[in-house]
């Protein structure tokens, strides 16, 4: 059973059907069989990625090209592709993400095995993932995801693996560190030593046998304000009324260049700060002993969220790992997250009608694609509200109530001395 009273050998049936279904367009939109509106995602593979191959295949980083930003451990997933030597690179690549997405639902069906956990946390990726369309299968994030997936639902019987696993997820793409957000106590403890140890390694290996390694750390210092993000909302109304800027792929990315981009990304740097000491005064605050299995799937939800939503760069493929960790939040009974899940799922609908069917419209600022950014990011910024509520509220304890003080017999005598005076008649 499923915990709804609905046998098991009909909810995997259907799911691995519609996940099936949902993943053959997918991946006939990213082979070229059929032809998805708008720019072609499916570049960063075939030309960025398949660039990048070259290089790392000869024990080096792509350090001279700008859009190399990422940890070390993110060659793996450059140069996994070479374990399918038989297919092209693009196609390999698409097949490795495949896989990586069916390790995701076989992970989220095993989270929610028990009684009372039902199918919901994989039933929401299914849908969810597939929701962005071929981006899913045209960036390497689904493995990333994959990753942190793994970190949450073993952390609550093993922390140390998920510190394990979460560290090296950083040294993938950074995020998933932010997974040990509702590490507390001393499982808590166990799991940061494990998460410390396993980056500390990484780090080290990937900088003895390919310099360059470190070079992340300072590479997104100049990064600006890209088209999709929450700051550049501003700009997109002022090009309307003689922002005299421009649009241009710097860094990897499509940002606004010009007067004021420059302050909002600065202003975007202190949104984050903001959200980073909210996390810090709730982490100082959640109560300790026993915080409950789903404190730690909400934690890193709204951690992401937190972090995604303030950035200056706002990509399609982040929604990837909201969905993902989404998912495992609704595999818990306990959870607070379902209204931020379900916004977050809202906001990839959204994203995929931005970016790429109507990304023309955003980058020319037309009204149109104004007003998908404004509801894509104001779908975020409702999930950052309600998710950090929830979080607060679950793991926060409320003081308690005062204790009213004893009532204080007239003219200073004590109810005991009231009552025998009474009784005397005295």
């Amino acid at each position: 059973m499923d915990g709804t009273g609905r046998r098991w050998s009909l909810g995997p049936a259907a799911l691995f059907a519609a996940w099936g279904a949902s993943r053959l367009v997918l991946l006939l939109f990213v082979l070229g069989v059929l032809v998805f509106p708008g720019p072609d995602v499916t570049t960063d593979v075939s030309v960025i990625y398949r660039g990048w191959f070259e290089v790392l295949r000869h024990s080096s980083f792509p350090l001279d090209d700008v859009s190399w930003q990422y940890p070390p451990a993110a060659a793996l997933a450059i140069l996994a592709p070479a374990a399918l030597p038989f297919l092209g690179y693009a196609t390999a690549f698409a097949a490795l993400a495949l896989l990586a997405d069916l390790a995701v639902l076989c992970l989220l069906l095993y989270g929610g095995r028990g009684p009372g956990r039902p199918l919901r946390g994989a039933w929401f990726w299914t849908v969810g993932a597939a929701l962005l369309g071929p981006t899913l299968y045209a960036r390497y994030d689904v493995m990333v995801t994959a990753v942190a997936v793994a970190a949450l639902l073993a952390g609550p019987r093993r922390p140390r693996l998920l510190g394990t696993l979460a560290g090296f997820g950083a040294m993938l793409k950074v995020w998933p560190l932010l997974l040990l957000a509702g590490a507390l106590g001393r499982a808590g403890r166990r799991a940061w030593a494990a998460a410390v140890a396993t980056v500390a390694a990484a780090a080290s290996a990937f900088a003895l046998a390919m310099p360059g390694a470190l070079s992340f750390l300072t590479a997104q210092r100049d990064r600006g304000t890209e088209v999709e993000s929450l700051g550049a909302l501003v700009i997109h109304v002022a090009r309307h009324f003689g922002w005299s800027g421009q649009v241009l792929l710097n860094y990897g990315s499509v940002e606004f260049v010009g007067p004021y981009a420059g302050v909002l990304s600065d202003a975007s740097l202190a949104l984050t700060g903001v959200a980073s000491g909210w996390l810090v005064l709730w982490w100082l605050r959640a109560r300790r002993s026993s915080p409950g299995a789903a404190t730690l799937a909400d934690a890193a939800l709204t951690a992401v969220l937190l972090f995604t939503t303030t950035s200056r760069v706002i990509s399609p493929q982040y929604l990837v790992w909201l969905v993902g960790l989404g998912a495992v939040c609704l595999c818990f009974p306990g959870s607070r997250m379902r209204l931020p899940a379900w916004l977050v799922a809202a906001a990839s609908l959204v994203t995929v009608l931005e970016f790429p069917v109507y990304f023309v419209d955003v980058v020319m600022s037309d009204r149109l694609g104004i007003t998908l950014l404004v509801l894509r990011n104001g779908l975020l910024l409702a999930a950052c509200v309600t998710a950090a509520h929830g979080l607060w509220r679950a793991a926060v304890p409320r003081p308690a109530a005062p204790t009213p003080a004893p009532r204080s017999a007239p003219d200073g005598l004590s109810p005991a001395v009231r009552a025998d005076t009474r009784a005397t008649g005295r």
